[in-house]
């Protein structure tokens, strides 16, 4: 104390579990920088192994900036030292982590000489039961993440945040994601860096080692930049909802289109996010030297993705040139093309696989479906029909991702009618109208001929007497689209379907159709 008092500043020391001091830190008046500490990371331990210990010059207590230190950092504790004015006696105020709601314990000053019980084996046994209460039976797939999921948006309504969540809580469900907690941020601005309040972030932190999650998922699409200072600030993996929308798109696409499709999305949205970490990866040298071998490791993955992107490029190309060939078949076989659009999983596979019989992957998931199908219904008459089911739409679908639609936008531009299905069982449903006649304005398809099909409406059964109000609105929005109702799993519904299609392509035909037989 008397040496910071000399030098007019904070001093600090920061001290490991073996007791050796690690850095001495000289501050200024009102505080000090601690060193980046690369030598102590956190990987799935929920403290660090370190304590700082540093004076106080004006007798105050532990300040903001210290307990922000102590939760984004994850020190073992940290302690305040300061002297009595007139006084020889030295006060200290300790802080750590502790399995609490508000994640911190402060402990009121005392005097120095008779601190006692935080000790490296006092602050071991804390880790060690952090770690029992953050331990949790297994659950799900083998290799689950464990997330939090965020949103941030600035003049939003807390209620369109919400669905917005609960929607990306379903994408992360669908990437086997494990969800442990959320959090909503309505500011009146965004902060440039960590787009999130740096006490919102903290709150993040400490919830992330309470619950031991090990990825923060933010709703909003991340820059570079942000990325980098938010996983620098938090030590734990960050990602974005475009990340977690290729991802799925990854594990989803079967057919080579589809996989090229994929590939080249994701190298595109990697290309501006690859950045060198230390003077060996960042050093861009230039002139003698700098040529040929003397490129860095990071050109020559960028250079390599770019590579690759052209070579992906060339052959979706060749792809979409055989997906044209097979298309002006049908065109020239004069066979009517249906085309199923809609919000992601509202059900179009499985009225695809009821309306014609077939087998196409169905689940109760997003995005189950990437690659498109196309199968011919056969009518009454020697009548037919070619349905072709494609990848689901979503809100706000980032650029980066639309040329993972190529194939199904080629198959849309062809399409005699747009048979747009709607979950109506879901609460959101005329928004997820709204966003499917967006993307289809974005897409220049907004004056193809639409039929707008209701489904799932066995699930509407009980919502007459529960909800009478949610009932209507749902009658009201099928008056006003001028909708029909039906439920792809029951065969039975679908004749309404069926006889509007006679209508719309037949108008002379007399005949009512029938819904199709089931299989034997």
């Amino acid at each position: 104390m008397e040496l910071s008092h000399d030098l007019r500043r904070q001093l600090g020391v920061l001290i490991n579990r073996q007791g050796v001091v690690t850095a001495v830190i000289i501050g200024d008046e009102k505080g000090l920088l601690i060193p980046e500490l690369k030598e102590y990371p956190l990987g799935r331990r929920p403290l660090r192994g370190l304590r700082l210990i540093h004076t106080h010059l004006k007798h105050e207590p532990l300040t903001e900036d210290d307990l922000t230190d102590l939760k984004l950092l994850r020190l073992d504790l940290i302690a305040a030292l300061s002297s009595v004015p007139g006084s020889p006696q030295c006060i200290i105020q300790l802080a750590h982590i502790a399995p609490t709601p508000e994640g911190i314990t402060i402990l009121p000053p005392q005097p120095f000489d008779r601190l006692s019980g935080y000790g490296s084996d006092a602050l071991a046994a804390l880790e060690r039961d952090l770690e029992h209460r953050t331990r949790r039976p297994p659950q799900g797939q083998r290799g689950e993440e464990q997330a939090i999921l965020i949103s941030v948006r600035a003049g939003g309504e807390r209620r369109e945040v919400e669905d917005a969540l609960a929607e990306l809580q379903e994408l992360a469900r669908t990437a086997g994601v494990e969800v442990l907690d959320s959090f909503i941020q309505l500011p009146r601005k965004l902060n440039p860096r960590t787009l999130m309040g740096e006490g919102k972030l903290q709150e993040v932190v400490i919830r992330a080692m309470q619950r031991g999650a090990t990825l923060l998922i933010f709703d909003q699409e991340l820059t570079p930049a942000q990325v980098r200072v938010i996983s620098a600030m938090t030590e734990l993996k960050v990602i974005d909802r475009s990340q977690l929308i290729l991802d799925i798109f990854a594990g989803r696409a079967r057919s080579r289109d589809g996989k090229v499709q994929v590939e080249l999305a994701q190298l595109k949205y990697l290309l501006p996010r690859l950045t060198g970490r230390g003077v060996q990866m960042s050093r861009l040298m230039g002139g003698i030297g700098g040529r040929g071998p003397g490129e860095t490791k990071l050109e020559i993955d960028r250079r390599r993705i770019r590579d690759r992107i052209t070579a992906l490029e060339r052959e979706l190309q060749e792809l979409s040139r055989d997906r044209e060939q097979r298309r002006s078949r049908r065109v020239r076989a004069g066979v009517p093309i249906i085309s199923i659009v809609g919000y992601t999983n509202a059900g179009k596979s499985t009225l695809l696989n009821r309306l014609t019989q077939s087998e196409i992957f169905t689940e109760n998931l997003l995005f189950a479906t990437l690659d498109t199908s196309s199968r011919r219904l056969r009518l009454p008459r020697e009548r037919e029909v070619i349905i072709t089911d494609t990848v689901g739409f979503i809100r706000s679908l980032p650029k980066s991702l639309l040329g993972a639609f190529k194939a199904t936008l080629e198959e849309l531009q062809d399409a005699d009618l747009l048979l747009h299905l709607v979950d109506a069982s879901n609460p959101r449903f005329e928004d997820q109208i709204s966003q499917v006649h967006a993307i289809l304005g974005e897409l220049g398809l907004s004056d193809k001929p639409e039929l707008v099909v209701f489904n799932k409406t066995d699930r509407l059964e009980g919502l007459k007497r529960k909800d009478t109000i949610a009932f209507l609105r749902i009658a009201q929005a099928r008056r006003r689209h001028d909708a029909i109702s039906i439920s792809a799993v029951d065969r039975k519904s679908l004749a309404p379907l069926l006889d509007e299609l006679k209508h719309r392509f037949w108008p002379e035909a007399d005949d009512t159709f029938q819904a199709p037989p089931d299989p034997p």
